[in-house]
């Protein structure tokens, strides 16, 4: 559903709006074994005939103090935006989440670059794993039983190895 984002963000800013120095690319792995994450999850769709669609994203979230590291890694990756999220509800301090969404950007650059500059810790299978699901999606795979059956086992993998597999029975 394009066009309807999530109203904690705020308007994003992108590479072509920042002006930093880019980090070593083995700094910015090392940053995203530490902070990344990705995550497919799968969401209503009302004009496609399944009536659903596979949502790939790729973020890192941190205090807004923060923010000019992320800024760095955009510049450094060279694809995605940052947005400030309010959390006042909650009586947290603001953060800022570096986003990509678009699975073009991640086939054409977030991937060379972590390919080039591979990750280190676990994150490495869960890269591994939403490659597989992106590039899939990219092969318009999701549009066959098949093939969207594949994205929803290779996405349970996934998200078997993330930090709430176990609090929510892999849900």
């Amino acid at each position: 559903m394009k066009g309807k984002r999530n109203p904690r963000l705020l308007e994003p800013v992108g590479k072509d709006r920042i002006r930093r120095e880019p980090l070593d690319g083995a700094y910015v792995a090392g940053f995203i074994d530490g902070e990344g994450s990705f995550s497919v999850s799968i969401g209503k769709h009302r004009t496609l005939s399944r009536g659903l669609e596979v949502r790939p994203e790729f973020e890192i979230e941190v205090r807004a103090d923060d923010r000019e590291i992320l800024e760095r890694i955009v510049v450094s990756i060279g694809c995605g935006r940052i947005y400030d999220c309010s959390y006042e509800r909650y009586g947290w301090y603001p953060h800022v989440k570096y986003k990509v969404t678009s699975t073009r950007e991640m086939e054409e650059i977030l991937f060379p670059f972590l390919d080039r500059n591979p990750l280190q810790a676990k994150k490495a299978k869960s890269y591994i794993l939403f490659k597989e699901i992106v590039l899939s999606y990219r092969r318009k795979e999701h549009l066959t039983d098949a093939g969207f059956n594949k994205i929803l086992k290779t996405r349970d993998q996934l998200r078997a190895l993330g930090k709430k597999a176990r609090t929510y029975g892999n849900r």
